[in-house]
């Protein structure tokens, strides 16, 4: 009797257990799914990484890329340098114009220095052996002005459209494009 109670003790606890399993194994399939699904989209996200990684990369310039770059860029900064020069000119310094401004007895000064702009190398090879004359018609021109006119905005422009007009006049191989003063002080 008593194997029997020990056979049936075994029996009960083996059909709850086994009624247990059934239940167990409900959950497990929809765990073991949602852990397949998550570690497929880990996947999917690592490769999506790599590849944009990889596209980053064959983006990049090689070697050859950047030295025909590099030369590319080197010729281009030259012929915006050439074009700069073409388009401010070629510029001429004049030596400081020191004149008594009229009407002021002596008293008023004036103390200029000018640079100016020209279209070719032929106009500045003129322009170099007639300096003495350019320096007497600017100087004349100077020490006509009184000092109001040098002390004010339009007075200056005038000046300059005078200067360049005046010079251009004698000029016969170019023109002078414009006239810079690079100090000017009145006194």
């Amino acid at each position: 009797m008593a194997d029997n109670n020990a056979a049936k003790k075994e029996d009960e606890i083996e059909t709850p257990s086994a009624e247990r399993k059934p239940a167990a194994e409900g959950p497990k399939p929809i765990m073991l799914m949602a852990l397949i699904a998550v570690n497929m989209l880990a996947m999917i996200g690592v490769i999506f990484v790599l590849w944009k990684a990889q596209k980053a990369e064959n983006a990049k310039p090689n070697l050859g890329q950047l030295v025909e770059g590099e030369r590319k860029h080197e010729e281009d900064s030259k012929s915006q340098d050439k074009e700069k020069k073409d388009f401010l000119g070629r510029l001429i310094p004049m030596e400081t114009f020191l004149v008594n401004l009229a009407g002021t007895r002596g008293n008023k000064l004036v103390k200029i220095n000018m640079e100016l702009e020209v279209d070719g190398e032929k106009v500045e090879e003129e322009i170099e052996k007639r300096k003495p004359q350019i320096r007497d018609i600017i100087i004349i021109l100077l020490s006509s002005k009184t000092y109001d006119q040098m002390t004010n905005k339009d007075g200056k422009e005038s000046l300059r459209t005078e200067i360049r007009d005046t010079v251009n006049s004698f000029l016969t191989k170019g023109k002078i494009k414009n006239v810079y003063f690079t100090d000017f002080i009145v006194n």
